[in-house]
């Protein structure tokens, strides 16, 4: 892969990976649009670790929050006056579902799942749950008022996340709204939970990859590029749910997948 294609790959993951459009649909269409050659799944998921110093970074005043009550919370044996101790306990459950799924299933995801067809059909299907969830949730809680049924039904969403084209983003936003949390929050709890799963899986796909290849400049350079808009993404997102709704990405959604089926019937 030469550095301008790993750049853009890298920004384009950055930038999907919290936008609910689906960032490992991108990073299999991307390929398949302009010839390239399929940089496969570990490459993706080193992308994904770009995303993850950007949750990281974005959110750190949190992570110490979060971090420091669920230590205090093991110790003490309970989480009541420490919200963002629970809020941690929550993360680490609701990332079980996903984990688990990943483990079972990553080769089938990786072939057939990975096909165009396949990829418009979960874009319009899951984009259409987005936009239920964001109609008619009452969108009245916050994430410190997260129960543990919210909890365990947003992990169970994630683990479908593993199929190109649902969006892990997406789909959490989707199962948060559904259990009534507001539009910024249900975000805000989606990119944190993304932390622990893409660590886990970065460390599980690292035995995919050669020393060459991780310290190549093109490889160094998507990660970075990945970063990068990964931040902007959180940033400008969670403005932008304050104020508006979800349906601009639901409607991308669509018209991303009518023409991904269109180019497909054409080739």
């Amino acid at each position: 892969m030469d550095l301008l294609q790993s750049i853009i790959l890298g920004a384009i993951q950055g930038i999907t990976e919290f936008l609910p459009v689906s960032s490992t649909a991108h990073l299999v269409l991307m390929p398949w649009l302009f010839s390239w050659t399929d940089q496969g799944l570990p490459f993706n998921v080193a992308l994904h670790m770009g995303s993850l110093i950007a949750i990281i970074y974005y959110f750190w005043h949190e992570w110490i929050l979060i971090i420091r009550e669920f230590i205090e919370g093991v110790f003490n044996w309970s989480f009541k006056g420490r919200p963002n101790g629970k809020t941690g306990l929550y993360l680490i459950i609701a990332t079980i579902p996903g984990a688990l799924t990943g483990v079972l299933f990553e080769e089938y995801a990786a072939g057939i799942l990975r096909n165009p067809l396949s990829i418009a059909f979960t874009l319009s299907f899951f984009g259409v749950l987005l936009y239920f969830s964001d109609r008619f949730s009452k969108k009245t809680k916050t994430v410190g008022e997260m129960n543990i049924v919210d909890c365990i039904i947003i992990g169970i969403s994630q683990a479908f996340a593993i199929i190109p084209g649902v969006s892990r983003s997406g789909i959490t936003i989707t199962g948060a709204m559904f259990r009534n949390l507001n539009r910024e929050e249900a975000a805000k709890f989606s990119f944190l939970l993304a932390a622990p799963l893409i660590a886990g899986a970065g460390i599980f796909e690292a035995r995919h990859l050669e020393y060459s290849a991780v310290v190549s400049v093109p490889f160094i350079a998507g990660i970075i590029a990945s970063a990068v808009f990964a931040f902007l993404a959180i940033k400008y997102l969670l403005k932008f749910v304050r104020k508006s709704s979800y349906t601009v990405f639901v409607v991308y959604r669509l018209a991303l997948a009518l023409l991904i089926a269109f180019l497909y019937i054409m080739k």
